[in-house]
């Protein structure tokens, strides 16, 4: 993340004092200690408090945070009116649950506002410790039910979270990342999302359900979407990983981007393992992989999110090897070739040679380019280290294509899924398969004659 200006001073002394910067000390000769207050109000300070206060209620939000950076005593004048009655009912919107306006302008307005908000407060409390400025935002936002854990009755409804977020990410822009970790060490001790999160992890996926759907809406409103920068989302996704051993890591990690139920939020958990998941579902967990893999932080190594990905094909049972094609297809090809090239150095030929034929499959049944897959066997071709090795593995992937073809023929014969049910899956898959292996094979013998004709 950026770095930023350090902001761990201590408070502001309560004594006068004369400033030390360069234009004061021009003029020390001339203004008195005494009249130090009214180089800071300015004209300000022959306006009762009241009419003050009125000013600030005729401004915008934006205008506040502009001002606020005037001086000391104005900012402390500012932040007395946010901890006003009348000043958080004004600032601190709550009209979360209006879906009336159309083309959700609504969402727009409101995360605008908390946009403007964040940056108030991040100028009001610059001066302030870091700890100090998080007890005091989290004293004013405290009244705002919707921004808490488990908070909202509506969840899915209500735009509570994301505007925290919004302000979240406002306030910390910037900052360096010592203190983004005492921002989320706060929250998680403010929430125990911690204890939430062992809860979940510990427990038999999908018993509690309502846990599961709350940690997945804190983490991706608060923490996680919205960003601008890629490295910004990679920290706080790691922030909530790392702590956890790795089969806790690809738990959380499905249930915070793996599919959910449209009616009520909740995580589908047995979606990868009866049937081929379509795009939408696996979309984030592949982006979120690709997040990690891609931005290159220093707490990711290519082999924890290769083994996260393997993890993650088991949660909460093995996946099928269709669903498991396609994850890697959209998690980029960098992610893919290094999961390929280490089952290739590991020995596991005859694994690799099956993921090659579901890949087909993919890119068959998804309208994707069926010479990408062949690509990449030729890329991974070369990760084997003898003409004999590489050659085992070709025709390892040519008996995978006739077995896996094969025990789909068997799965239609024997009746096992009869051609009116399930918008004929089986023979579906069948049909796609056949198709596969030949525009592969296609693709492999056009390669070849161009290599020649080279």
């Amino acid at each position: 993340m950026a770095s930023r200006v350090n902001t761990s001073f201590t408070l502001i002394p309560t004594q006068k004092y004369r400033r030390r910067n360069h234009r004061s000390s021009r003029f020390s000769n001339i203004l008195d200690p005494d009249s130090q207050p009214l180089s800071t109000l300015g004209n300000f300070k022959a306006l009762p408090l009241e009419i003050f206060q009125i000013i600030l209620r005729c401004l915008s939000v934006k205008d506040i945070s502009v001002l606020s950076m005037v001086s000391k005593t104005v900012s402390q004048h500012i932040i007395n009116y946010i901890s006003t009655s009348s000043g958080s009912k004004r600032l601190l919107l709550q009209d979360f649950h209006n879906l009336e306006l159309p083309d959700r302008r609504q969402d727009s307005t409101i995360l605008e506002h908390y946009r403007s908000l964040g940056l108030l407060f991040k100028r009001c409390t610059l001066l302030l410790p870091t700890k100090e400025r998080l007890k005091y935002i989290h004293k004013i936002l405290a009244e705002v039910s919707c921004f808490k854990f488990n908070g909202c009755v509506t969840p899915l409804q209500c735009l509570g979270l994301p505007c925290y977020g919004m302000f979240l990410q406002t306030l910390t822009a910037g900052w360096d990342e010592l203190e983004c970790h005492r921002v989320y060490n706060f929250l998680c001790e403010l929430t125990n999302l911690s204890r939430n999160m062992q809860t979940v992890v510990c427990s038999k996926p999908g018993v509690a359900t309502k846990l599961e759907l709350w940690i997945r809406l804190f983490c991706r409103n608060v923490f996680l979407d919205r960003w601008t920068h890629q490295s910004d989302s990679a920290f706080w996704l790691t922030c909530i990983l790392k702590p956890w051993p790795m089969v806790n890591q690809a738990r959380l990690l499905y249930i915070i981007f793996g599919p959910v139920a449209p009616q009520d939020g909740q995580v589908v958990w047995q979606k990868m393992i009866e049937g081929p998941a379509d795009e939408p579902s696996l979309k984030g967990l592949a982006d979120a992989i690709k997040l990690l893999y891609d931005t290159g932080t220093k707490e990711w190594t290519a082999d924890d999110v290769i083994s996260l990905v393997d993890e993650l094909s088991v949660v909460p049972r093995e996946w099928l090897l269709e669903n498991n094609a396609h994850l890697l297809i959209l998690s980029g090809n960098s992610v893919c070739f290094t999961f390929m090239a280490s089952k290739a150095m590991n020995g596991r030929a005859i694994e690799l040679a099956r993921l090659i034929v579901f890949l087909a499959l993919v890119c068959e049944k998804e309208l994707y380019c069926m010479d990408w897959a062949v690509k990449m066997m030729q890329k991974v071709c070369k990760v084997f280290s003898t003409p004999v090795e590489r050659n085992n593995f070709l025709q390892s992937v040519a008996n995978a294509f006739a077995y896996v073809i094969m025990e789909m023929l068997q799965s239609v014969l024997s009746g096992e899924y009869a051609y009116h049910d399930e918008d004929n899956r089986s023979f579906l898959d069948l049909f796609h398969l056949v198709h596969a292996q030949a525009n592969f094979h296609k693709e492999v013998l056009y390669l070849t004659v161009n290599a020649l004709s080279a």
